[in-house]
């Protein structure tokens, strides 16, 4: 039932020990549970991303988390943020907002957004813009298209309501973000596959899975791909050494090798591609709970079962390929190698996401194999006044 206003006063609170961040953590599992589309993420994942001492993210960042609660019971939650990297980048005194979980109920979006306003006018800015979870590296946007949709690993979940309720408070768009999908039981279309090998053999391209000995320093070389490849993107921010390390350290348990691949040109790395296969189908009746027996059920599964889905968060080629015929190459390769594995393994279907709405060159590459754009995630931005 939709609701501009419930009984009972508004209390927002700050969110200041390990018990307030238990309920922050778990209030979406409140709120979505029984909602199509929606499955709890893991609780402990969570909690390294948002305790401040485990997340690298913080050692350039500072942020604040608040609760809101009707009656003593918790009905919404928001989170604001200060990223010095993003300040120090584009010199553009925006404070950005993230994690906006609520009833639908207009007074609880407000209380919350003032709340992180006011924090963000404080230590000076100027402009506000989210939703970033907490950051562009990590879960962003805010879905407005394709709710019916299963849930896929590390793409924000949004009741209908929301973006709604955004607009009603003055925030317009920003950006919007889009996810593609493949059907891999489809053929690729490559086009020009012909010239596109040749090419490859002529330049000495070679495509080669990434090896799990050398894990570490093979994923240094996919994160420095993807901090060139990404550098002129709308709100880049590279990611640090710190940051790399812990994604090498989070990622590892769900790399299998044939799914991510490193092209080179004579031996140096220029492009790559890393497509992990999608936790959500595995976890939904643990309910984020890894205890008493969940971490044995997760190991369990992760070793036997058969995915259906999977997803690329991270594809690139080095800058200086683009606009070359070398550069033209690189992906449909990648692609192509990538595709014979996945339907090898039995995957049904891929997701490639994020893509900005406006990186036509990129939107052009995967339209051009099949894929599919089929779910919208949008960044908000307000003037603080």
């Amino acid at each position: 039932m939709t609701r501009n206003s419930a009984n009972g006063a508004l209390d927002i609170r700050p969110v200041t020990d390990r018990s307030g961040l238990k309920t922050f953590i778990d209030l979406p599992n409140r709120l979505y549970r029984h909602r199509n589309g929606y499955v709890p993420p893991l609780n402990v994942e969570r909690d390294e991303t948002l305790n401040a001492s485990k997340n690298a993210y913080f050692q350039h960042a500072e942020g604040q988390y608040w609760l809101a609660f009707r009656d003593g019971r918790p009905v919404g939650r928001i989170s604001a943020q200060v990223d010095r990297l993003h300040l120090e980048r584009y010199r553009d005194d925006a404070g950005h907002f993230g994690l906006l979980d609520a009833e639908d109920d207009q007074a609880v979006f407000d209380r919350l957004l003032e709340t992180a306003e006011t924090w963000l006018k404080e230590r000076g800015m100027k402009r506000v813009r989210g939703p970033f979870n907490l950051s562009i590296n990590e879960e962003c946007g805010l879905l407005v298209n394709g709710f019916d949709h299963p849930a896929m690993m590390l793409m924000p979940f949004a009741p209908d309501y929301a973006a709604t309720r955004l607009d009603a408070k003055g925030y317009h768009r920003a950006k919007d973000l889009l996810a593609y999908t493949l059907d891999i039981n489809e053929t690729i279309k490559i086009r020009g596959e012909r010239v596109l090998k040749r090419i490859g053999r002529e330049a000495r391209i070679n495509v080669r899975p990434v090896a799990m000995k050398r894990y570490k320093e093979e994923l240094g070389i996919v994160l420095d791909i993807f901090n060139d490849a990404w550098a002129d993107n709308w709100g880049f921010v590279p990611f640090t050494d710190a940051e790399m390390r812990q994604i090498a350290k989070g990622m590892r348990p769900l790399v299998r090798p044939r799914l991510n691949y490193i092209a080179e040109i004579d031996g140096e790395p220029a492009a790559m591609i890393i497509c992990l296969p999608n936790l959500m189908e595995i976890i939904d009746d643990l309910d984020g709970k890894l205890l008493p027996i969940g971490w044995a059920k997760l190991l369990w599964r992760l070793k036997t079962h058969r995915f259906k889905s999977c997803r690329v968060p991270l594809m690139g080629i080095r800058q200086r390929y683009r606009g070359s015929m070398i550069g033209s190459a690189l992906l449909p390769l990648l692609l192509k190698s990538l595709h014979k594995e996945l339907v090898a393994e039995g995957f049904e279907r891929v997701e490639m996401s994020w893509i900005l709405d406006d990186n036509m060159p990129m939107r052009r590459v995967l339209e051009s194999h099949g894929a599919e754009a089929y779910r919208t995630y949008r960044l908000f931005e307000k003037p603080l006044d």
